[in-house]
């Protein structure tokens, strides 16, 4: 596959050039075609009233599972339901890689701290690999090393560290070529070494250092693992939310979050089955190994690493929720402007994982031995996520306006008259899913007795900036993401500040 190819090039300007199209639709379409602008727009409201609806009753149908998962005792339920099919349990180990580069100690010990409270499970059976980079500096590295290596020294099964060297031929920076090297480097000097690591019975997870898994996440981990028939060709997805450190960033990063922690409920339990493994995932460690590790080459690493195993696997590869939330930091920054300047750039990055677009492409090219249905459908919710991302803003607020201010000759008709109307009567009755997600999310953060009136009150007056949130903090590093890679303008990796 030849990424400097004029054909792949095309593929790559897919985002760019269809969200560019529909934002500008409603703006020349008034002049010429304004009743196609008015239906176009009708029945992008109607498509959104019905996505927000779902994300409602799927958030409410995950609020629940969630309550169900944390009262579960897995290690329990695996010898009460165990089988001959499943994998022997004290055979099944996790390695955990968490990438690292210049982050306080402070920060990465959240993603420690979080594994050694893990519960119904020997820490015996975590590997736990702090991933660094050589140019971070020898004595940073050195710092950081001796100061877990000392906390942490008798908690795991094996402590690891590494150094990911600079400059590697066909490397680029980030974190995907970090865990790469860890995870090659673990298989290599333990799991080929050791007769107590059977590598088809372990599993592979990365996250980032401000991480803080669920008590009860790897003992569930392990049951899926073992009791799932088509072990090797799955991931593993916890819903993600910005619960630590929500009530000290600003409100428009506080908003998208919020919105956010409950919407991935939803999205990890999509009927179609068509959703990616995102942020901090697990998988076997045996398909990882079967696609050659994250593409060394690929920014945004999570849905890259799905689609090289999708279709190195002949399409079996598929993501499994487990309802255990992660907890993460919202980004942040050393004052107001400076948060929202890394919440911008961290958006721009997630969004950069529009050139999986053309990647999907050419890989269906190559893979006719997948059911063309199957592979169609792949690339159809790639370039839906990203075309919704950086474009709905547009039509929902100025789509609904545009054609009768722009042509006051289609305002005098009934049309023309009513759209404004009926757009914001159902823009309207979209307050009630969201009102929804708002409260499930209040319901779902940690109790904390910190807590103030002051946060609560902060929580509450935040929602009148919602368009100036979602289009500052999501809309707008989207289509700037996308508008960069249609002009081929490459977007290198930078760390998200975390509190």
């Amino acid at each position: 596959m030849n990424k400097n190819s004029k054909i792949y090039r095309l593929w790559e300007m897919i985002p760019g050039f269809f969200a560019w199209v529909v934002i500008l639709f409603p703006i020349v379409g008034s002049f010429i075609m304004p009743k196609a602008v008015a239906y176009f727009v009708i029945a992008f409201l109607i498509y959104w009233i019905y996505q927000s609806f779902k994300s409602a009753i799927l958030a409410v149908i995950g609020y629940f599972k969630i309550k169900k998962f944390t009262q579960i005792n897995w290690k329990k339920r695996f010898f009460k339901n165990k089988d001959k099919n499943f994998l022997p349990y004290d055979k099944i180990n996790h390695v955990i890689i968490i990438p690292s580069y210049k982050e306080p100690i402070d920060i990465i010990d959240m993603a420690f701290g979080s594994l050694a409270k893990q519960t119904d499970i020997s820490l015996k059976k975590l590997h736990v690999i702090l991933a660094q980079e050589s140019r971070a500096g020898k004595e940073n590295n050195q710092k950081t090393k001796k100061y877990f290596k000392q906390k942490y020294k008798d908690t795991f099964g094996n402590l690891v560290f590494t150094e990911h060297p600079p400059g590697l031929p066909g490397e680029t920076i980030g974190k995907h070529s970090n865990e790469a090297w860890a995870a090659k480097y673990f298989k290599k000097n333990y799991i080929d070494k050791r007769k107590d690591l059977n590598f088809n019975c372990t599993t592979l997870t990365t996250c980032d250092v401000d991480t803080i898994f669920n008590p009860k996440y790897f003992s569930a981990l392990t049951y899926f693992f073992a009791s799932t028939e088509n072990r090797y060709y799955k991931f593993w997805q916890s819903p993600i939310f910005w619960h630590h450190n929500i009530d000290k960033v600003p409100a428009p990063i506080r908003i998208v979050g919020t919105m956010g922690n409950i919407i991935h409920i939803a999205n990890i339990q999509e009927p179609d089955g068509l959703f990616f493994n995102y942020s901090c995932y697990s998988s076997s460690y045996r398909q990882i190994h079967l696609v050659g590790y994250w593409d060394l080459d690929v920014i945004p690493e999570d849905w890259h690493i799905f689609l090289q195993s999708f279709f190195g696997t002949g399409g079996r590869s598929s993501v499994d929720p487990i309802f255990l939330p992660t907890i993460v930091d919202a980004p942040s920054g050393t004052n107001y402007f400076n948060a929202l300047k890394n919440r911008y750039n961290q958006c721009l990055r997630h969004a950069w994982g529009a050139t999986d677009i053309a990647y999907a492409i050419e890989q269906a090219r190559i893979h006719k031995e997948i059911p063309l249905l199957t592979r169609i459908l792949r690339i159809y919710k790639l370039i839906k996520t990203h075309l919704i991302w950086s474009s709905n803003w547009f039509i929902l607020t100025l789509g609904t306006s545009l054609p009768s201010i722009l042509n006051p000759r289609f305002f005098q008709t009934s049309f023309g008259y009513n759209l404004p109307k009926i757009a914001n009567i159902i823009l309207t009755i979209c307050l009630l899913p969201l009102l929804v997600l708002i409260i499930l999310d209040w319901k779902l953060r940690p109790r904390d007795t910190k807590k103030t009136f002051t946060d609560w009150f902060k929580n509450l007056i935040q929602w009148p900036l919602m368009p100036i949130a979602t289009l500052t903090m999501s809309v707008l590093p989207g289509l700037h993401s996308h508008t960069r890679l249609f002009f081929n303008k490459r977007l290198e990796y930078q760390t998200t500040k975390k509190s």
